[in-house]
């Protein structure tokens, strides 16, 4: 397991675990690889030597316990795991020229969604520092619901983080999403968005609009990620910043984000400003902290568009970085 000295805790990751199909190296052939977004960010965590605990339901067919084995063969803490009787999920990749990825998805009846309150049982304990969800685990039925509750469950004890990593095709129109959006923006203390997010949310809002906007809402900070062009942040304190993304060959960008995420999450940890007795300084945070935080984020991101799939940096791959 992860080395957890720089920081107290562990952070509870909650979400989906699917299988991606993805393009494979040789033209005209598909692979199966391990995919979905929370489920990435708890192994970016668990690489970066950040405790992670994943809240999942995992499939007791082939591609579940393929990916129960890639969780914990990357060190996360299964524990609170389900092992479910449904099938598991499908996300299919298709990868622009410029390596752009694009999803479709084949979820109708599957675990990942299935989740009933008791399932959570205790899942939250004095550990946890940080709960962190997002992407279709808050959207779809009937499961999310509960994830909601559980989120709310958890903030006078746990930092809470939100990247709403919008799937258009399974979310609904923006109109009916924007109402829950803002619900969990009511919870959130660190919050991560993507341009793309922003133009189907919200179409023709600048993006440091939204930012200010957003953090009225009650977050400390709302981060919104430019893809290349990097990335822009607010904070409760009033700092605003804008950081450059990092010039490097990009093989696709399948889990970049999360990476980011991951990356982040990690960066406050290490500095001691998760959990609700650090809630005070991380609403503080001050400008050499939230440069630092992003700019490891961006570095994240910008190593995992540098190869194939969703396959976040190691400690030692980041620090090799600077």
């Amino acid at each position: 397991m992860p080395d957890t000295a720089a920081g107290s805790g562990v952070i509870a990751v909650a979400g989906e675990a699917l299988v991606d199909v993805v393009p494979a190296p040789a033209e005209g052939y598909w692979e199966f690889a391990p995919g979905g977004s929370p489920a990435n960010v708890a192994v970016g965590l668990s690489r970066l030597d950040v405790g992670a605990r994943m809240l999942a339901r995992l499939s007791d067919d082939l591609l579940g316990r393929k990916l129960r084995a890639h969780l914990a063969d990357n060190g996360v803490d299964l524990s609170h795991a389900v092992r479910a009787d449904e099938q598991s999920s499908l996300a299919i990749v298709e990868v622009a020229d410029d390596g752009q990825a694009s999803y479709d998805f084949r979820i109708s009846g599957t675990a990942d969604w299935q989740w009933s309150p008791n399932e959570l049982a205790g899942a939250l304990d004095e550990k946890v520092v940080c709960v962190h969800s997002g992407s279709l685990a808050l959207t779809t039925a009937p499961g999310a619901e509960v994830l909601r509750e559980l989120m709310a469950s958890a903030v006078d004890t746990a930092t809470i983080s939100y990247d709403p990593n919008f799937r258009p095709m399974l979310m609904g129109s923006p109109d009916e999403v924007l109402p829950g959006v803002h619900e969990l923006l009511g919870l959130a203390d660190v919050v991560k968005v993507s341009d793309e997010d922003l133009a189907w949310l919200l179409p023709g809002r600048e993006p440091g609009d939204v930012v200010g906007e957003w953090l009225e809402l009650g977050p400390a900070m709302v981060v919104v990620t430019l893809g290349a062009e990097g990335v822009l942040a607010g904070t409760a304190s009033g700092l605003h910043t804008v950081l450059p993304g990092r010039k490097i060959e990009v093989v696709d960008t399948v889990g970049a984000g999360d990476s980011f995420t991951a990356a982040m999450l990690a960066g406050l940890h290490r500095r001691g400003l998760l959990g609700a007795s650090a809630r005070e300084d991380l609403y503080r945070i001050d400008r050499g902290s939230l440069d630092g935080v992003l700019s490891e984020a961006v570095t994240a991101a910008a190593i995992t568009c540098s190869r194939h799939g969703a396959n976040p940096p190691t400690r030692a791959e980041l620090d090799a970085t600077d």
